[in-house]
């Protein structure tokens, strides 16, 4: 598990020099790394997620409540050097790692960084001047047994190497995160599966416990495209498919996320958060949740702004299964309503369906080709954020729920009263139904998405 930490911010701006500040390219760093390990299904947290002023105690408590205190607490805290008047001209990365812990993360992050086309300076730990048993810096020095490295992706007040570093962050964050794959042995293993159609990195990585990172690394993949009966390697560390826990409880454990309970336990996260009245994604150690029952009911409260095609889309069902379970004979909905959600395995959408992403792709354009939207690809492919990686494999719907995004006219209805109802514009339905005027008529069958 992860935590990345987009360091100063608010009043702190850090660094500055040649029209950056160090707290904004330290987030946007951030967030893309917490995107992207999010993708390979690690467990990640952000220490801030906004413009944040935070205390060094705050900071380091975040930290330590995000996943608990033991040594697989893997802590990047991503920054931008600053070399000042005695080192005019400094420029590349650096990483510093805790008086605790070897070389070996940091060595491996700064390869790799450097293998991505950044200059590279050095590895290395700093001591106290005052205590040299201790670290320098207070997020190594005191992040208790956690394994903490200082990233420093490049000099602020280098026009070129900010620039650089700006410019090509992705790239560089990318390398920091093949680097924790090769630290922690995510490629050695010895048992293999046979690719069948509807496969995809992330559903084999999922059945059998393990990172699409992993799989790629243990079979030396450059993309995500496989083909039928391709034999992958999967990493020894999860040698079997692992089966789901049954009970109505669960204990929260180191490494646990609300993803990873809820693929345990074959629900979604929204179940989750609603069977438990969270707000947000953050859980504790020890902290225990009720588990919905699988392929049963859940509940939901209704809010202000939804409609039926909102809720069923939200949960992977139709309207009629929505109305069916909940006995209603007309669309109308009131604002704290309590709703059965008839959820078939935690509501996830039955796909045997994949598209490979090809140069020119966005989420809205797949998903206007799949009659979908760009929330179900979201959540059917565990999507954070509308990045795509050309040959990237993502889950699409069925045709079984293609067909439902479909509307049909009935008495009184007016493009404006549609849109609304399913949380839409009436340029977009226009557009979707080649319609050149506000008109329509009793009975026409619309497209909606």
């Amino acid at each position: 598990m992860g935590i990345t930490g987009a360091s100063h911010g608010g009043s702190d701006p850090g660094a500055v020099g040649n029209g950056y500040q160090e707290k904004d390219l330290n987030l946007k760093i951030s967030q893309y790394m917490y995107d992207e390990l999010r993708k390979l299904g690690i467990p990640v947290t952000l220490t801030r997620a906004a413009d944040e002023t935070l205390s060094p105690t705050e900071r380091v408590t975040r930290v330590k409540n995000a996943y608990g205190n033991t040594p697989d607490v893997l802590v990047i805290s991503n920054h931008i050097n600053a070399a000042g008047s005695e080192q005019t001209g400094a420029e590349g990365a650096e990483v510093i790692y805790a008086l605790r812990n070897n070389d070996t993360l940091a060595r491996n992050i700064l390869e790799n960084i450097g293998d991505a086309g950044q200059i590279t300076r050095k590895y290395y730990q700093r001591r106290l001047p005052s205590n040299p048993s201790k670290d320098y810096y207070f997020m190594l020095r005191d992040t208790a047994n956690t394994t903490p490295v200082i990233v420093e992706y490049g000099f602020i007040d280098n026009a070129n190497d900010i620039n650089r570093v700006n410019q090509n962050y992705k790239k560089y964050v990318d390398a920091v995160i093949d680097g924790i794959v090769e630290t922690y042995g995510l490629g050695s293993g010895s048992n293999t599966y046979t690719v069948k159609s509807g496969d995809s990195l992330w559903k084999i990585a999922n059945q059998f416990g393990t990172t699409p990172a992993a799989i790629r690394a243990a079979n030396n993949l450059t993309s995500d495209v496989l083909r039928i009966g391709q034999v992958l390697t999967i990493p020894s560390t999860t040698s079997a498919p692992q089966n789901p826990p049954t009970g109505n409880t669960y204990t929260v454990q180191n490494g646990d996320s609300l993803w990873k309970i809820a693929n345990k336990f074959g629900t979604t996260i929204n179940a989750l958060k609603s069977a438990n009245n969270l707000t947000n994604d953050n859980l504790q150690v020890g902290q225990v949740l009720t588990i919905p029952n699988g392929g049963t009911t859940s509940t939901y409260t209704v809010k202000n702004g939804d409609s039926l095609w909102k809720i069923a889309n939200q949960y992977g069902i139709t309207v009629n299964e929505l109305k069916s379970a909940n006995g209603l004979t007309g669309d109308n909905l009131q604002i704290g309503q309590t709703l059965k959600i008839p959820v078939e395995n935690g509501g996830t959408i039955d796909t045997d369906n994949t598209y490979t992403v090809k140069s020119g792709d966005s989420l809205w354009s797949i998903a206007r080709t799949y009659n979908t939207t760009v929330d179900t690809l979201r959540r059917l492919n565990n999507l954070t954020s509308d990045i795509l990686r050309i040959g990237q494999v993502l889950k699409v719907p069925s045709s079984e729920r293609e067909a439902l995004r479909t509307y049909t006219v009935k008495s009184g209805d007016s493009l404006w009263k549609i849109a609304n109802e399913f949380d839409t514009t009436v340029s977009k339905l226009k557009e979707l139904n080649g319609l050149t005027s506000n008109d329509l008529t009793t009975g026409e069958d619309l497209r909606i998405s």
